[in-house]
């Protein structure tokens, strides 16, 4: 017991080798001269303008409202996205409906709907979270779909064999088949979302998000400020993953015991 715990705390940190090494010579390039000083902003800078944001508030300000926008429209971007996967999975007639508007939207660059979408529904949280949302949508969508789609017929007959009824089948065999590959999807649509949450509000550029606080940073050359946000965002979108998969660890548990 006691040497796997050592392994374990071996292998965590040899995984902040390369974290330290990085940061270290990122200090040694600020302290070099004054023109890396403006690139490369020394670490106690970078932490003066951490405690100076988190005193006025700005930084809690604006990363709540990143993460209400992300939280929101990845959240409605998984139920639509089930909805969407499923529906054209096990409905021929949804699927004909349905698949080549899908098929072609996945390639339209979202980022580039934003003028059209502030033409339509102005700069305000919808905007916003209306992007967040189509971005979460098409990987969730995607692996409900494949994941019905893999399903062994043998199970849907074996299920109508028992006589079992629609919502029955949908929860004793659909659901659970999809299970694994539907958090697969989650898990990608996370960092996406946040990605895409962070581009809208630097695009739209209007009310409180990160994007908003590093766009002005750009403008005042606060290259420190810039550097606080994408930690701040970095740190909200790990947390977020971690969640998922715990989540989706304890939802999925019963394949250990299986």
């Amino acid at each position: 017991m006691q040497k796997h715990k050592t392994t374990s705390i071996r292998r965590r940190a040899s995984g902040l080798i390369l974290p330290l090494t990085l940061l270290a010579a990122w200090q040694a390039a600020a302290l070099h001269d004054e023109s890396h000083q403006y690139t490369f902003v020394p670490l106690e800078q970078i932490g003066a303008a951490s405690i100076e944001l988190i005193r006025n508030g700005e930084l809690f300000i604006d990363l709540g409202a990143s993460l209400r926008r992300t939280t929101i429209g990845l959240a409605s971007g998984t139920l639509t996205g089930i909805a969407l996967g499923a529906g054209m999975a096990l409905s021929p007639f949804i699927q004909r409906l349905l698949q080549p508007l899908f098929q072609g939207m996945r390639y339209v660059p979202l980022l580039g709907l934003i003028p059209l979408l502030s033409l339509w529904a102005g700069n305000g949280d919808f905007a916003k979270t209306f992007v967040v949302t189509l971005a979460a949508l098409y990987p969730v969508a995607t692996s409900s779909f494949d994941s019905l789609r893999r399903i062994d017929m043998r199970f849907i007959e074996l299920a109508k064999s028992y006589e079992l009824t629609r919502t029955e089948r949908l929860r004793d065999v659909l659901l659970p088949a999809m299970m694994p590959e539907l958090f697969t999807g989650v898990l990608q649509a996370v960092p996406i979302a946040w990605i895409t949450a962070t581009s809208s509000e630097l695009l739209f550029n209007a009310g409180a998000g990160v994007g908003n606080l590093m766009q002005n940073a750009q403008a005042g050359a606060r290259v420190d400020v810039l550097l606080v946000c994408v930690l701040g965002v970095t740190a909200l979108a790990v947390a977020m993953s971690a969640l998922c998969e715990r989540v989706a660890r304890r939802v999925l548990r019963w394949r250990d015991q299986a």
